[in-house]
């Protein structure tokens, strides 16, 4: 019971820090790119625009920094025995990414909010381009660590511990950069999903509806080319799970035996290892995703469960069906949704009907969630799919709790992060909404070469541009 509590302890922190990870990952970048147009263009709504999402983004980088420093509590206490066994693997990926990215984006940031008078525009843009790049480095160290939960490599066992034999195995290996690539395309496009919600809600509004139709414009489409990218990533995640993880990619089907040319089910009402009530299966679609074969063999839940049991013993190695089944269906789903709302926003402001559109506009605020629960959906898909490994092949999770901790505390710390987090949040979205309701702030007085200051190039003296007070809200 001790166990399942960390679990749910874990579990639900981690689920709550990884909402704000992604959106700064991605507004990171679409900041830069308003940015960059304002510089590039001389133009004051973009740079107004930057400076308006630019709060959004520094209210969650916040939020993940404050949400973020349990997870390492929650290692040496509930999860001793898992921490001394990957310690001398995970020290070198978390430390360079402590070390040097988030101390990168730290810094740069500090430099973007506070430089913004002092330094010239050509720098200050660097500033938030470098916070981009921070925030990315940091996704792929982190993901270094997960990638190696889920397909060990570059190791050796000594005296129950693992120990780092090959440092760049950890960056060479194939998880990693399916796992990399999918996760941070995802996070470009939660960013996406948020700025057009928001400039939806503008639009309804009708606040600088000239502003906010180029940020819905500018979302729409890279939203619509970042989800469709993240679903060719996660298309190719579903070969490699195939061959390293066959038993997640057998759960997430409810496939009990194995078979060639296997149908995938887009939906199943009823008993998922009995018979359904009522199913949509699509031919041989899940051998074509596992295998890119039309007749590909996909292990089957019953021949996996015999070979593993084989290789490490006697035991249960299949996870919860119907949380694998469910998740991996809402995943994709939601992308397709998320697909659907960037597509049809690019078509209604291409063809100029938009503003009238006021239901599709509500229906672009109410997406705003879809990728947070997309995000959610995929990542309960990849831990609770691999159990009962949190280290696949190598350690269950049964064998990494602390043994010293008792039931009560867990409990207890439970009961408290729920409510500490629930708290954080409904002051996140109090922030966030009071952020998004001020209008666009003014820019710097238009000189000689157009808004952003004057000199060649909008290269002015620093502390000639973008005159006006810091906002108070977050500054």
């Amino acid at each position: 019971m001790t166990t399942l509590l960390s679990r749910w302890q874990f579990g639900i922190t981690t689920v709550y820090h990884f909402l704000f990870v992604p959106l700064t990952i991605g507004l990171a970048l679409l900041v830069a790119i308003m940015q960059t147009l304002a510089y590039r263009r001389k133009d004051a709504e973009w740079d107004g625009l930057s400076r308006f999402f630019g709060k959004l983004f520094l209210i969650n980088f916040a939020m993940g920094v404050v949400t973020g420093i349990v997870q390492e509590f929650q290692f040496g206490m509930n999860w001793s025995n898992y921490s001394i066994f990957v310690g001398n693997i995970f020290g070198a990926p978390l430390a360079i990414e402590g070390l040097l990215a988030f101390f990168m984006e730290s810094t740069f940031l500090g430099l973007w909010i506070f430089g913004r008078n002092k330094l010239s525009p050509r720098v200050h843009l660097a500033t938030i381009w470098l916070v981009s790049l921070g925030t990315t480095l940091s996704a792929l160290f982190i993901l270094a660590a997960n990638s190696w939960m889920q397909h060990p490599v570059g190791y050796r066992i000594v005296a129950h511990k693992a120990l780092l034999t090959d440092f760049w195995a950890l960056f060479a290996n194939s998880t990693l950069w399916g796992e990399f690539v999918h996760t941070v395309l995802a996070a470009f496009t939660t960013a996406a999903m948020v700025v057009l919600g928001v400039s939806a809600w503008k639009l309804l509004r009708r606040e600088e509806t000239s502003a906010f139709l180029r940020s819905f414009r500018l979302s729409a489409v890279f939203g619509f080319v970042t989800v469709l990218l993240t679903m060719v990533a996660g298309d190719l995640q579903a070969r490699l799970m195939d061959s390293q993880q066959p038993m997640k990619m057998a759960a997430a089907e409810a496939l009990y035996n194995t078979q060639k040319g296997a149908s995938f089910s887009l939906l199943t009402i009823g008993n998922l290892s009995g018979q359904p009530i009522f199913q949509i299966r699509v031919p041989h679609l899940l051998s074509l995703i596992a295998t890119l074969s039309w007749n590909g063999k996909v292990a089957g839940i019953n021949q996996v469960q015999a070979a593993e049991a084989a290789r490490y013993g006697a035991g249960s190695y299949i996870p919860i069906i119907w949380v694998s089944y469910w998740s991996f269906r809402l995943m994709i789903g939601l992308g397709v949704l998320i697909l659907v709302v960037t597509l049809l926003g690019w078509v209604l402001h291409h063809r100029g009907r938009l503003l009238e559109a006021r239901w599709f506009l509500w229906a672009s605020v109410v997406a705003i969630l879809f990728p947070f629960l997309a995000n959610t959906f995929g990542w309960l898909f990849t831990e609770m799919g691999r159990q009962p490994w949190i280290v696949y092949g190598l350690m269950k999770t049964d064998q990494a709790a602390s043994p010293v901790v008792v039931l009560s505390s867990v409990a207890l710390t439970l009961a408290g992060f729920t409510v500490l987090y629930t708290v954080l949040g409904v002051i996140d979205v109090v922030l966030m909404k009071k952020a998004a309701s001020q209008p666009l702030e003014p820019t710097g007085t238009t000189g000689p070469s157009g808004p952003l200051g004057s000199g060649e190039g909008g290269e002015g003296a620093p502390g000639e541009e973008w005159q006006e007070e810091v906002p108070s809200l977050v500054y």
